[in-house]
């Protein structure tokens, strides 16, 4: 009888010793993942508040585009009168005559700059389209880090009480794949799983 007891404190012991270290490496990994998405959380703020003012400046550059387009469309129709005027005008003298090829003239310079100026706009809000698509990027990465290692901290309190190492280290795979996309946030990498990022958005 007294082995018996005695097998069986062993085994509770030992139980004992197996709990505490899962729940120390909980309060751990707990502590760590936890201060990585505080840091994943602080940069994400920064992105967000960059992606606004980048598409603030595609807004205004495509805006700017438009009235410049509005601009070249009636100088356009400017020259067109101007030269349906001058075939249709009857005895025109060859002093009013160079006054319209003058006027015409001068009106194609003024489209031609605003061409030139439309490109140059278009370039620009290409280019902060651009940079508010890879800042997309990194939202949606900090997002999913955020939601898989928010998601691994609610494992580790279930496998605190039910001491189910199955579910401890689901919970790791769950916040270290967090970690993984946090840290390519941070270092620029262009990782995007579409359907992941469909499904938080």
């Amino acid at each position: 009888m007294s082995e018996i007891l005695e097998k069986i404190d062993i085994s509770k012991e030992k139980s004992s010793m197996e709990n505490a270290w899962l729940n120390n490496a909980i309060a751990v990994i707990v502590a760590l993942s936890a201060s990585f998405m505080a840091v994943f959380n602080i940069k994400d703020n920064n992105i967000v508040q960059s992606m606004s003012q980048a598409q603030a400046q595609v807004i205004d550059s495509w805006t700017y585009f438009q009235a410049k387009s509005t601009k070249q469309s009636i100088i356009e129709n400017q020259i067109s009168q101007l030269e349906m005027q001058m075939l249709t005008t009857a005895n025109l003298s060859p002093s009013s005559q160079q006054k319209f090829i003058a006027k015409i003239d001068e009106a194609k310079i003024k489209v031609d700059k605003y061409e030139k100026e439309k490109n140059e706009i278009k370039a620009q809000a290409e280019a902060f389209q651009k940079e508010y698509d890879e800042l997309n990027t990194h939202d949606d990465q900090f997002d999913l880090a955020e939601a898989l290692i928010s998601l691994g901290l609610s494992i580790f309190g279930i496998t605190a009480l039910t001491q189910k190492k199955v579910l401890f280290y689901f919970a790791i795979v769950l916040s270290s794949v967090g970690v993984f996309f946090g840290v390519a946030g941070f270092l620029g990498w262009s990782i995007h799983p579409e359907g992941l990022t469909k499904l938080l958005s």
